[in-house]
């Protein structure tokens, strides 16, 4: 599900998605909130995420995420860095103060320099992405935060496309067979 964001609206009813909780005996989908002042790409994250069985909340800048948290439950919250009304730090150091639970937080940005990493890192944001964003890269973080902070692992379907540093695995109980390796020297003896 996704659901833009519109002050005195009321809250959203969820349905279906990935695993965040149990209420009434029943698990509940993470809820993921989207800021960003871009509204495509706010929209097109929320679709992809989304489409991997997340309830998905947008807002359109700082300000309105901040609003969202106070009345609607979120598990994880992606921010743009640089948007209207507050930044997406000053929005997780406001949300911080008024918390009582841990919210873990990633940050999108087209400017990653030193000292907003060094700002990040004292926010306690889990990971800043860079922009334009990769949809593999953004749910494969998104994925890993909620994982380790909710103990949880998402059951989403892997990445489209494998993650720079990943090695693939043979499926071998579909009968598939590991490549049969030869060393240097027998391939030479064979040869011979």
């Amino acid at each position: 599900m996704v659901t833009e964001y519109r002050p005195g609206a009321g809250k959203p009813v969820e349905q279906g998605g990935q695993q965040g909780g149990q209420q009434g005996g029943q698990a509940q989908p993470f809820s993921i909130l989207i800021a960003d002042d871009d509204r495509g790409t706010r929209e097109t994250l929320g679709e992809v995420l989304k489409n991997r069985g997340f309830n998905i909340v947008l807002a359109a800048d700082g300000g309105e995420a901040v609003e969202i948290v106070k009345v609607e439950f979120v598990h994880l919250v992606l921010f743009d860095m640089h948007m209207p009304r507050m930044t997406g730090l000053e929005a997780l150091n406001l949300l911080r103060q008024s918390l009582d639970r841990i919210l873990p937080a990633v940050l999108m940005t087209a400017d990653a320099t030193s000292e907003l990493m060094r700002q990040a890192f004292q926010a306690q944001v889990y990971s800043v992405i860079p922009k334009p964003v990769n949809k593999n890269i953004v749910l494969h973080t998104l994925m890993k935060a909620l994982s380790q902070v909710y103990g949880v692992a998402p059951d989403a379907p892997r990445p489209e496309f494998p993650i720079p540093g990943s090695s693939p695995k043979p499926d071998l109980q579909a009968g598939g067979k590991l490549p049969e390796i030869k060393d240097r020297d027998s391939t030479q003896e064979s040869d011979r």
